[in-house]
């Protein structure tokens, strides 16, 4: 076990015993409690002394204790709608994965968009981007790893051996690949947990709906652009490949779908329930104006989605099923735990007054709003490289909203900007899944990652400013 974990360990207990022991409150018995065990949870998320996920159990357990909140109030935030809009999605991300949809998906448009080098690399990214809208990010990374790798292995055999130009292609590639996982999630509210955790909260807290519709267009233009910058970056300034010329990777994308095969029956089952889901998802204000007693929710049509995909036979004379209960294990359980940890964190800071506190300061001050905004998404931008991007979300989100509400402003021009900045890390290979994953490749060294990454970070910054004042205020 590593020296930071076993001090993460003890310290963060430790701090939560002396603080909620001192002799004087620094707001009151109960607001420091959540202080405290915020403290707690914060050094364990960062430290990661112990799983995540089970970092988030705490307030189930401590709430209770210190009379913050009883058992059925806390337990309620595990259990809130967009835990289940999440489950919802694990499970059609464990369909497309179950029938190798996910993969025929990317093949077809790497295919798509062209073999020459950098169409290569823009083929890779988009396949890359349009699964993480909907699967996991380390799903969609690992994915396309092993493609990926397949053309650049055929460049180190070629002739010249592995040149400059051909590092240049295989580091484009595969940075392009973990850059575009985190970007791509940004797109949908079920595309990466941070935007999750802020829908959670709006509705939870303060009875602001976003509906899935709603973030898209607010979040897919976002991601495209993002993406493209990307793509500028590592082709055009950082890693240029020059006259690079290959076909071969022509042969291995239709070898892949070789081996793939036709389209199966199931892949085309969960095509269409998928289809469906989709289309409800962006319907759904349409279809309850038509059938107001319908009273559809983005959880509603997840769970619906969910439940056909174990639910309706794909031969049932064989009682086959796309999906059997036993797919579960590979669902990420933890972070539908790791949510209602963070909505739990959120409600006590709530009711004992320190968002309300927080608020207060802000509107004494003089602090200019820009200024202020800039500054969070900086500070979101660069701390999501050295912790979980969802357990810094759980923790700073309600302090944002109490910072928007000290400003007079809408809490989601400050919130949205400030979530997705969470899933902007570009720098550092602990950062993400995805970083991590190809930097595990072998064929990144940190400061070609950090190189790339410092840019794409100060420049994501920047967008999402620019978003905050002008693209914000218009939707909303």
């Amino acid at each position: 076990m590593a020296l930071s974990k076993k001090l993460g360990l003890l310290l963060g207990p430790i701090l939560f015993l002396i603080l909620i022991n001192l002799p004087v409150y620094l707001i009151s018995n109960n607001a420091d409690a959540v202080i405290a065990i915020a403290l707690w949870m914060v050094i364990w998320w960062i430290t990661e002394a112990v799983s995540i996920s089970v970092t988030a159990l705490l307030p189930l357990l401590l709430f209770p204790i210190l009379k913050i909140m009883p058992m059925g109030d806390v337990g309620a935030n595990y259990g809130s709608p967009i835990v289940f809009l999440f489950f919802g999605g694990f499970v059609m991300a464990l369909a497309l994965e179950k029938v190798n949809l996910h993969k025929r998906i990317a093949l077809n448009i790497i295919k798509i968009t062209g073999t020459t080098p950098n169409k290569v690399v823009l083929g890779f990214m988009i396949a890359t981007a349009v699964l993480s809208m909907w699967i996991s990010n380390t799903a969609s990374t690992v994915v396309m790893l092993p493609i990926a790798m397949s053309v650049i292995q055929l460049l180190i055999n070629d002739e010249d051996g592995f040149t400059k130009q051909d590092k240049n292609f295989a580091l484009s590639v595969m940075l392009g690949i973990a850059f575009s996982a985190n970007a791509g999630g940004i797109a949908t509210v079920i595309g990466t947990p941070p935007n999750s955790v802020l829908i959670g909260l709006l509705e939870n807290e303060y009875n602001i709906e976003i509906s899935f519709l709603k973030w898209m267009v607010m979040g897919l233009p976002f991601s495209i652009i993002l993406i493209a910058l990307c793509y500028w970056v590592l082709v055009k300034l950082m890693f240029p490949n020059g006259n690079l010329k290959f076909n071969a990777s022509k042969e291995i994308i239709a070898t892949e779908l070789q081996k793939l095969g036709p389209t199966s029956g199931k892949e085309k089952m969960v095509l269409v329930i998928f289809g469906v889901t989709v289309f409800l998802w962006i319907f759904r204000t349409v279809i309850n104006s038509i059938f107001p007693d319908l009273g559809l929710s983005d959880t509603m049509i997840s769970i619906f989605a969910a439940i056909s995909l174990f639910a309706i036979p794909f031969n049932l004379k064989k009682g086959d099923f796309i999906l059997q209960w036993k797919d579960t294990q590979k669902l990420a359980w933890g972070i539908l735990i790791l949510f209602g940890g963070g909505l739990a964190l959120a409600k006590g800071m709530s009711v004992t007054g320190i968002v309300d506190l927080v608020a207060d300061a802000i509107a004494k001050s003089e602090i200019s709003v820009l200024l202020t905004a800039s500054l969070l998404i900086f500070l979101m931008l660069f701390m999501t490289e050295l912790m979980s991007n969802v357990a810094l979300v759980a923790v700073l989100a309600p302090m944002v909203a109490g910072i928007a509400i000290g400003l007079g402003v809408p809490l989601v021009y400050l919130l949205i900007p400030v979530t997705m900045a969470s899933s902007c890390a570009f720098m550092l290979p602990m950062a993400t899944p995805p970083n991590a994953i190809v930097f595990a490749s072998g064929y990144i060294k940190v400061h070609e990652m950090a190189k790339a990454g410092i840019l794409l970070n100060l420049i994501s910054v920047v967008l999402l400013v620019l978003m905050f004042q002008f693209v914000i205020p218009i939707l909303f």
